[in-house]
């Protein structure tokens, strides 16, 4: 099983920090914000004051996506495809940014949702088999990964919807779970897999060969 470069490493680390250091630096510069209410998207908005900062967050964290798929050379490439995706569309959410007075903008809402799909669903693409398998590419830790990153988008949905008061921190904790699980394949895809915990799953691999009894060697003797 192939290993994660250093620099895969680095971009999995980088980013729930780069994340969480963003809005919360975004957030500070506003003369009022309630990060409990507020979703990170209203940190970029037009308007928004040195809106820049949520703006290079959203591209610097997509960019770091980006990297750390290239690195997981031993996750399946349509997860790491998928991730890519979100990652991209994530970064286009800059480009596309909430605009004041305008209930429905499709742009940012487009993106957004695609990134959001992305960075949720691809544990499901990026699953393997087999005993040299890293635990958090295994089935069924990927399943419980895009369980618990799906139930914390739909909280975030239904808070947008019902309008509830926690849109901010249901963006924000499901924001954080998504960042970090790469993290977590990456970490487990660094830890070497015992080689008895190899052999236990596949018995045939690694048995040491028969020694000739000593019939045998009676009859090797006497021929």
């Amino acid at each position: 099983m192939r290993g994660v470069p250093w620099w895969g490493v680095v971009s999995a680390a980088a980013a729930p920090v780069l994340m969480i250091g963003g809005w919360t630096v975004a957030a500070g510069l506003q003369p009022r914000f309630d990060p409990v209410a507020g979703t990170v998207s209203a940190l970029a908005a037009p308007g928004a004051a040195d809106r820049w900062v949520m703006t290079l967050t959203f591209v610097v964290v997509g960019a770091c996506y980006v990297l750390t798929a290239l690195a997981l050379r031993p996750a399946r490439t349509a997860g790491r495809l998928i991730l890519i995706t979100g990652a991209v569309a994530g970064m286009l959410v800059a480009a596309n940014p909430e605009r004041p007075g305008v209930a429905y903008p499709w742009g940012h809402i487009i993106w957004a949702s695609i990134g959001l799909a992305g960075v949720t669903g691809w544990p499901a693409g990026a699953w393997r088999r087999g005993a040299a398998v890293p635990w958090a590419l295994r089935p069924a830790a990927a399943a419980a990964a895009v369980v618990v990153l799906l139930a914390l988008a739909v909280w975030f949905g239904a808070e947008l919807i019902t309008g509830s008061g926690q849109a901010g921190l249901a963006e924000r904790a499901a924001g954080i779970a998504q960042a970090c699980w790469p993290l977590a394949v990456v970490l487990s895809c660094c830890r070497p897999v015992r080689a008895s915990a190899i052999r236990s799953r596949n018995p045939r691999r690694g048995r040491p060969g028969r020694e000739p009894g000593p019939a045998s060697s009676h009859l090797a003797a006497d021929g």
